[in-house]
């Protein structure tokens, strides 16, 4: 098999309605991430990322973990003065994660079901949205065994999270759990673990009827200009915008909503007009779980 259908190591993937959800698979490692890991991650994201298929990805762990970070052994000790393997490896790991799905052109989920330490932490900053069990277990426990939160954990944590909140747990290497992830906003929200798929898939659903092409720019804006001057940002975000335009053409996403919201034909406040067009039928994707 080939392509976003293959069989991998250390991955699940499976598809449903629009919706693609890639599964950590490493249980009895709680899903620390391996070498293999990073080269499954960045196999499927490359082909995940032109799946027509594809228009929301979900991001999760098997068992009772989301992600323990890097595998230690196999990661850095195992590599032993291979130079050659561990910059490859390093150059992997970091482009999954902080290019190809931090700027994934489809809406991104992190469903956090259990433990997720250091590197993880990386996954979830990357996506869009990220939804945590009441009970999921978060950590940077770097500090415990002389390290720092190094591999951009430092970067994320800190335009992420509130500045005295991360500096508080990077430096005290305490756990929180998805309460308190949610209520220092590293998380849109928590809820109880028998209610975590539900409610994933729910904004997933609802996300995958939305108009595709606006929803990438929007991402791509959002995340981009953050870094900007204002005056460059303004220049950027007008490029954007006509940029847009043409998405809009080259996907079939049909017309543009301003136009049917001057027929009266959707209230932009209220819902997207691509899910006005599929419920009359103008396009079988987007079906209800």
């Amino acid at each position: 098999m080939t392509g976003a259908d293959a069989q991998y190591a250390t991955i699940a993937v499976t598809r449903r309605d629009g919706v693609t959800t890639i599964t950590l698979n490493r249980p009895d490692k709680k899903n620390a991430m391996n070498p293999q890991m990073h080269e499954d991650m960045y196999a499927v994201l490359n082909q995940l990322e032109g799946d027509s298929a594809t228009r929301v990805l979900v991001i999760t762990g098997a068992g009772d973990s989301f992600c323990a970070g890097q595998d230690l052994k196999e990661y850095f000790k195992d590599v032993g003065d291979d130079e050659a393997m561990r910059n490859r490896n390093k150059r992997i790991s970091d482009d999954w994660r902080n290019r190809l799905l931090r700027l994934f052109p489809k809406p991104t989920i992190a469903m956090i079901n259990g433990f997720c330490f250091g590197g993880g932490f990386t996954i979830v900053g990357a996506c869009d949205f990220a939804i945590a069990a009441d009970d999921a277990t978060f950590g940077l426990s770097e500090v415990n065994w002389g390290a720092i939160p190094g591999g951009m954990v430092s970067k994320v944590i800190g335009s992420q999270m509130a500045f005295r909140d991360a500096l508080y747990y990077a430096m005290t290497g305490e756990r929180f759990d998805g309460k308190r992830a949610a209520d220092m906003r590293w998380v849109n929200f928590s809820v109880a673990r028998a209610e975590l798929e539900g409610r994933t898939y729910e904004l997933a659903d609802k996300l995958a009827k939305m108009d595709a092409a606006a929803l990438r720019s929007t991402k791509e804006a959002f995340k981009i200009v953050q870094e900007m001057p204002f005056d460059v940002a303004f220049n950027w975000l007008l490029a954007k915008s006509n940029e847009l335009k043409w998405r809009h053409s080259l996907e079939g996403e049909g017309e543009e909503g301003l136009d049917k919201f001057l027929r009266k034909e959707f209230k932009p406040g209220l819902g997207s007009h691509t899910v006005v067009a599929r419920e009359e039928g103008k396009s079988g994707e987007g079906s209800s779980r």
